[in-house]
């Protein structure tokens, strides 16, 4: 058989590979590369990326859409950085299209003996608390007050303008004297009297 075949090959030989193995082979490729992304401060990789580093690493392959195996593999993760009392890794894991972690991730909270989290922008600010605790953990460059945890970048720009376009635009300064709008100066163009911010 050619490795066209199979569902799950190793690259070296074209030897066919089980899903269960090829799961736990991506599992000991998948830590060491989570491993690297936390000791970067405030870094995060996607799934497709982590899914395409850990074929790589591990000379198994498929060409089973990730979408379909690489939440198995993050389970083992979950449950391997548990054992070895490290932070959850998988909260560095995110969708390449708007940064959040996943409903997937309530596997960690589960494993951790906590309860689930309803709304999904808790479930962020854990994993951004979580990924906190992985660059501390695994030695990031991180700043003088420690670093505070922040939302994946593309989902913190998107929260971020999603609220700068619900805020509430500020009234227009006023000229007591005159009842006139003020330029931005905040002098008044009518009686020319200086209107402190």
């Amino acid at each position: 058989m050619t490795e066209q075949q199979h569902s799950y090959w190793r690259a070296s030989d074209g030897a066919a590979v089980s899903a269960a193995q090829a799961h736990i082979v991506w599992t000991r490729a998948a830590y060491p590369a989570l491993v690297a992304v936390a000791r970067h401060y405030h870094a995060v990789i996607s799934y497709p990326d982590l899914a395409e580093a850990v074929q790589e690493a591990s000379g198994v392959r498929t060409r089973v859409n990730q979408r379909h195996w690489i939440g198995k593999v993050l389970a083992l993760v979950i449950r391997e950085a548990h054992r070895r009392g490290d932070p959850p890794l998988t909260a560095l894991v995110v969708h390449a299209t708007d940064g959040r972690v996943g409903p997937g991730y309530q596997e960690v909270l589960a494993v951790a003996g906590q309860p689930p989290v309803a709304e999904e922008m808790d479930r962020e600010q854990h994993a951004a608390a979580a990924r906190l605790a992985c660059y501390r953990h695994f030695g990031a460059d991180l700043p003088a007050d420690g670093g505070t945890p922040a939302l994946a970048p593309r989902l913190r720009a998107t929260v971020e303008r999603k609220a700068a376009a619900t805020a509430v635009p500020r009234p227009p300064a006023i000229c007591p004297t005159c009842f006139l709008q003020l330029p931005a100066t905040r002098v008044c163009d009518s009686c020319g009297e200086t209107i402190a911010p």
